[in-house]
């Protein structure tokens, strides 16, 4: 996009917030037009100019040439003969000259008593460029201004007092009808509202007539043309300043019929490309388009930093039935702060950030920006690969990271910097970046969401956050990024009640309010309102080639009853407590980003069992309901269960085997994810490694044998930053993961590098073994071992890739070395060998191994034909492959 260039030659780039100021300043403007005034006469061809033209308020001169005013109107209508003309002209340039010494002397830079005439030429020279001085040939110095024709500006007809009214209180639906240009009896009226202009003069060509003061902000005139000018721009003065601008309301709605439709419908899958600002160039004019969609808004108007935040003046349209209000603004471009000054159904009005900004500032200022991208993408390979194995049957690790805290004060272009070669060199798939839309409260780690359509400004610009997603790309680092379209704060800037009335949520409270977080739920049976999520989803996906969405808090939306007491929620309308609009929501959602973004998965936050979540939208399940269409679910009662396994002394775990084989009872129900996400590590739960019993030692050892049960379990992995280096406490929003626990200096640093050593090799093995990740889906990729050893607190199966290569991987969740474990298994095998041992001294084990290779003896066991004998190591996680 091109930028933005002020009146005085400066793009927008060099001040976002500034405002178009003419050079010189009204006083000195005043007399200027008084010298041109002077010259006018001696050359014969006069132009009419009033006290107002220079710049001055409503003096007492003014009212003392009342009826000299009264002649000029009855000469403006008929015409005399010129001697009458010319002396009639003489009067008025006396007067002028009069008004504008006093002018210029109140504001403290009135000119010298010299004759108006006399300085003339040295004033007209300053008005004329350079350039068109040497197109004439004339020294820029010795300049004249070609005189301008005289321009007759009769009296308009009046505004209707409703309109006036309705103007004036923010209600009128269609300002386009009264402000700008019309035809009419006589010529073409012009009308302009700018409240506290001193004056507002039409530009068309090289005519200039300004506009009669019609009072509070309304200026009008009739000038005698045929037709209502293809372009004409308006010079507005105020105190201090002149804006040179085009005038807003001459243009078309700059939205289309079939945006205004599909919009109507609930089907516009690129909602951010007809709502919110758009920086373009309409009838071959700069500017911005805004667009809001607010049905029971009695007015809006657009409030910014270029007209002095007073929304007043910039009254939009209302396009149709559709709830749409629509303002192209000419010459206002990327960088502009803005907001929509709203009338509510009571006349009361609200100020709102735009839900569709792309940009804002950062908090705690709630502005919404202009913003049009200039990112050129380098991620061309990625793309085109990301989709080529569906992501059930490719390896998937993800390391889940908040931006904001994983190094404080680190910006995305720093992060991009940081953040790729620290995942890449631990060998993760994917990072999976908790929200990064705009939210108000740090506290929230973004949880709830303002800014739907905007990256938080806190890291950088829109721009700055797609160069992140960029660089993990070209490292071969897929992007993750948690969705939350469960729920919204009630801040009184963003979408509560945006409009007045309920509108973004439910309009019955029992239905709106979320119990758990005091926010408000989407109103998912709205279909603009489901349109505004379905977009948002793709908008993330598209334009900042995100990989895929985590959506957050899922069995929040599928319940009525979700944290609800029994009085407190209405059953659905067959009577039962499934909320029907979340589940058609959700199947819109997804079938829409699978079938417009190949490659991108959604995963499900789904704390229940319900029934398909992963199943195509398509295919009905036992309930009677299609599949949510979702490509992962969280396994969350897989994290549950295993973690108060390991919480327990390894005396008492014997009690608790099956919480480590129960998930494998429903392992293909769903396809999974088995996530230690930040939930688990805050609010007083402890970090992972101080979840776990006995001493330093005993709680590392459990750590590290945890992980390698983990990533060897049917299931994609998840692990929280920080946790990979055994992180002893808990995560904290405000200062980050201790990464000083690696600093060299440290006495213990050996023991915290040596659990990260070891996810690096996790992972790496991980990566070049199909049988972990290969048949993730398929019962047939794993077998038990052995799965009842619970005395031993043994927990051994297989797995196996799509060519029936196998991994054996075994777990001794006991801190006792057992020699000489028997364990049967295949016969076609000839020796097994090491790939991972958590135990290893480079991890901070006690190097207990097995370093040779281990042949199967002809020994049935466990209900195979051959078995091996094997050491297991105290606290470890064994894998062996074929030798």
């Amino acid at each position: 996009m091109t930028p933005r260039t002020t009146p005085a030659g400066g793009s927008e780039a060099e001040s976002t917030a500034a405002q178009p100021v003419e050079k010189t300043s009204v006083a000195k403007r005043a007399t200027t037009r008084a010298a041109e005034a002077a010259e006018a006469v001696r050359k014969g061809t006069a132009k009419k100019v009033t006290a107002k033209a220079a710049g001055q308020k409503k003096t007492a001169a003014k009212k003392a040439a009342g009826k000299k005013t009264e002649a000029k109107k009855a000469e403006v209508q008929k015409p005399a003969a010129k001697k009458a003309a010319a002396k009639k002209t003489v009067a008025k340039k006396a007067v002028t000259k009069k008004a504008t010494a006093k002018t210029t002397a109140a504001k403290g830079t009135a000119a010298k008593s010299t004759p108006a005439k006399a300085a003339a030429p040295k004033k007209a020279a300053k008005k004329i460029p350079a350039q068109k001085a040497a197109q004439k040939k004339i020294p820029a110095q010795k300049a004249v201004p070609k005189p301008a024709p005289p321009v007759e500006v009769a009296v308009s007809p009046a505004l209707d007092a409703v309109d006036r009214d309705r103007l004036l209180t923010g209600t009128h639906h269609a300002p386009h009808s009264v402000l700008g240009a019309h035809p009419v009896p006589g010529g073409v009226a012009f009308r302009a509202f700018r409240p506290f202009a001193l004056s507002v003069t039409v530009v068309v060509g090289n005519l200039r007539a300004e506009l009669h003061d019609d009072g509070e902000g309304f200026f009008s005139g009739l000038l005698p043309l045929r037709e209502v000018p293809a372009g004409y721009r308006l010079l507005v003065a105020y105190e201090g300043s002149v804006q040179d601008t085009e005038d807003a309301y001459r243009f078309l709605p700059a939205l289309g019929e079939l945006d205004l439709h599909l919009i109507g419908e609930g089907r516009h899958e690129e909602l951010w490309r007809a709502l919110g600002a758009e920086p373009m160039t309409h009838q071959g004019v700069t500017g911005t388009r805004f667009t809001v969609w607010a049905p029971n808004a009695r007015g809006v108007s657009l409030a910014g930093t270029f007209n002095f935040w007073d929304g007043t003046g910039y009254p939009m349209r209302s396009l149709g039935g559709t709830g749409v209000w629509e303002l192209f603004v000419p010459g206002i471009g990327e960088g502009e702060l803005y907001k929509f000054e709203i009338t509510r159904p009571d006349g009361s009005k609200t100020l709102r950030a735009d839900p569709m900004a792309r940009r804002t500032e950062a908090p705690p200022n709630t502005s919404s920006i202009v913003y049009a991208s200039q990112h050129e993408w380098g991620d061309a390979a990625w793309l085109e690969r990301r989709g080529s194995v569906p992501v059930h049957e490719a390896p998937f690790s993800v390391y889940e990271v908040h931006l904001a805290s994983w190094r404080p004060g680190l910006t995305y272009r720093q992060l991009a910097e940081q953040l790729p070669a620290y995942v890449k060199d631990l060998g993760f798939t994917h990072v999976e970046l908790m929200p990064v839309a705009e939210h108000p409260f740090g506290g929230s780690w973004g949880y709830q969401v303002t800014g739907f359509y905007a990256p938080t400004a806190r890291l950088g610009t829109p721009d700055d956050f797609k160069y992140l997603v960029d660089a993990l790309h070209r490292a071969g680092i897929g992007v993750l990024m948690d969705w939350v379209p469960a729920h919204f704060p009630r801040d009184d800037w963003a979408l509560a009640e945006f409009d007045g009335r309920p509108l973004y949520e439910h309009e019955d409270p029992l239905r709106s309010a979320h119990p758990d977080w005091g926010t408000l739920e989407f109103d998912f049976g709205r279909r603009e309102v489901r349109n505004f999520l379905v977009a948002n989803a793709l908008y993330w996906c598209e334009e900042f080639h995100i990989d895929g969405l985590r959506v957050d808090a899922v069995a929040s939306m599928l319940y009525l009853d979700y944290s609800r007491e029994p009085g407190q929620w209405v059953p659905n309308e067959h009577g039962g407590r499934e909320n029907l609009d979340a589940v058609a929501f959700l199947q819109e959602m997804n079938a829409t980003v699978y079938r417009r973004v190949p490659g991108v998965v959604t995963i499900a936050e789904e704390s229940t069992a319900w029934d398909g979540v992963t199943r195509p939208t398509h295919v009905s399940g036992p309930g009677g309901f299609g599949g949510l269409g979702f490509g992962l679910k969280w396994n969350m009662g897989w994290m549950h269960d295993s973690l108060e396994y390991m919480a327990k002394e390894p005396v008492h775990r014997r009690y608790h085997h099956n919480e480590m084989t129960f998930s494998m009872v429903y392992a293909y129900s769903e396809n999974y994810v088995l996530p230690i996400s930040h939930d688990e590590v805050v609010h007083g739960k402890r970090s992972l490694v101080s979840k776990m019993p006995g001493d330093w030692w005993q709680q590392r050892a459990n750590h590290r044998a945890y992980l390698g049960f983990m990533w060897a379990h049917p299931g994609k992995q998840l692990l929280f930053m920080g946790q990979e280096f055994a992180q002893g406490a808990e995560w904290s929003e405000a200062h980050g993961p201790d990464w000083w626990l690696l600093d060299p200096a440290y006495g213990a640093e050996p023991d915290h590098r040596g659990v990260r050593d070891l996810i690096r090799d996790l992972n790496t093995v991980y990566r070049h073994t199909p049988a972990l990740w290969q048949r993730d889906t398929d019962p047939s990729g794993f077998e038990w071992v052995v799965g009842d050893a619970a005395d031993d607190n043994v927990f051994a199966f297989l797995r196996h890739d799509a060519e029936g290569v196998p991994l054996l991987a075994v777990s001794n969740m006991s801190p006792v070395v057992r020699d000489e474990y028997r364990l049967g298994v295949p016969d076609d095998v000839p020796a097994w060998h090491e790939a991972v041992n958590s135990d290893a001294a480079k991890y901070g084990g006690g190097d207990v191994t097995n370093p040779d290779p281990i042949k199967p003896e002809p020994q049935s066991w466990h209900g195979r034909p051959a078995s091996i004998r094997l050491t297991l190591p105290p606290l470890a996680t064994v894998w062996l492959r074929p030798a």
